[in-house]
């Protein structure tokens, strides 16, 4: 990773404004860079601060909107699967001619659990998650989920388990330009003491 900043750095630093600002925003799209981490490398580097905060936080906000559409895309698919399963589990239970449809039923039942099972890891992360967003709200772990997690990863996982996509992207939006700017800020602060 600090290789990846180091070049990110050398490259902004070494292209005309135009195009510093422009590679700022690619650098913001990349998780764990982020908006804020962007902007500062750019700062850093000599681009006009105003020019690597919204290049950087629209970086961040393209690669955050991309994988809350898809997320959202992907869970909509899952859910209307599942139940058509349990739609379709339910009509052969109900159908008097099936022989073994309890059996059957109870495989189905089985097989949808086991897809479902999660390693402990996994397990607890989820639950961490859970209580986070029961505890903060979808506000709180928007604005506080870029001490933790890209903002990509947090904005997924409250997309899962299903958050609308508008009000993640809401949240995520303010967070994205909260953040960005609060660092352009200091950065710019530091660097002209």
């Amino acid at each position: 990773m600090q290789d990846l900043l180091i070049k990110l750095q050398s490259i902004i630093a070494g292209a005309p404004e135009p195009l510093a600002a422009l590679v700022t925003g690619l650098a913001g799209a990349i998780p764990f860079v982020e908006g804020e981490g962007a902007a500062t490398i750019a700062v850093i580097a000599g681009v006009n601060p105003v020019l690597a905060g919204v290049f950087a936080a629209l970086g961040n906000f393209l690669c955050v909107l991309t994988v809350v559409f898809a997320s959202s895309g992907a869970r909509q698919a899952v859910v209307a699967g599942i139940t058509r399963r349990k739609t379709r589990s339910a009509r052969r239970v109900e159908a008097p001619a099936l022989v073994g449809a309890n059996e059957l039923t109870e495989h189905l039942d089985a097989t949808a659990t086991a897809s479902q099972d999660e390693s402990p890891r996994a397990a607890a992360r989820r639950q961490k998650f859970t209580v986070a967003l029961e505890k903060y709200g979808v506000p709180g772990v928007s604005l506080l989920g870029p001490l933790l997690l890209p903002t990509a990863f947090t904005a997924s996982m409250l997309v899962a388990v299903g958050v609308k996509a508008r009000r993640v992207m809401f949240w995520q939006t303010i967070a994205i330009v909260g953040w960005t700017t609060i660092f352009t800020v200091l950065v710019t602060a530091i660097t002209n003491i």
